[in-house]
């Protein structure tokens, strides 16, 4: 296990920061807030540091490989207690990625339901396919806040 701070470095740390400010300043409403990191290994870390330094409760959302709409899957799993922040970490993994983010696209009005902040975790990859197939949707988040091994 490694220590966040000593081997990600300074960047890795104001990107925790701007994470959590995030979150906490956007309890209670919508929005969407695009996480970028390559590797799930450096996602967990920040996750347990994130867990362990700042005070947010939220709730973790794992898509399955045949999840083909972000906006059901998340309505099916929270049930009647909303979380204060949904993180859903587990895009990489849906088989029909292309297909989701399409569907998403196309509903997008209807993710203002949710008055909880949305983190999605994305590779880059996945931030050029959600740019290219969901435009509308990714317009609503601000830039994203970027982790990345070895950053200095």
């Amino acid at each position: 296990m490694f220590n966040l701070g000593e081997i990600e470095g300074e960047s890795n740390e104001r990107s925790l920061k701007t994470l959590a400010r995030a979150i906490t300043l956007s309890e209670g409403d919508f929005s969407l807030i695009l996480v970028r990191c390559n590797s799930p290994e450096l996602r967990e870390q920040i996750l347990q540091k994130l867990r362990e330094e700042y005070p947010i409760e939220y709730e973790e959302l794992a898509l399955d490989q045949s999840t083909d709409t972000l906006y059901c899957s998340i309505n099916q799993n929270l049930g009647q207690n909303l979380p204060k922040a949904l993180m859903i970490k587990s895009l990489e993994s849906v088989n029909t990625l292309d297909k989701l983010l399409i569907a998403t696209n196309l509903v997008r009005n209807n993710f203002q339901n949710f008055n909880f902040p949305l983190v999605l975790w994305v590779t880059d990859e996945i931030h050029k396919k959600l740019i290219r197939l969901a435009p509308d949707f990714q317009s609503w988040a601000s830039s994203a806040i970027s982790f990345d091994l070895g950053s200095a």
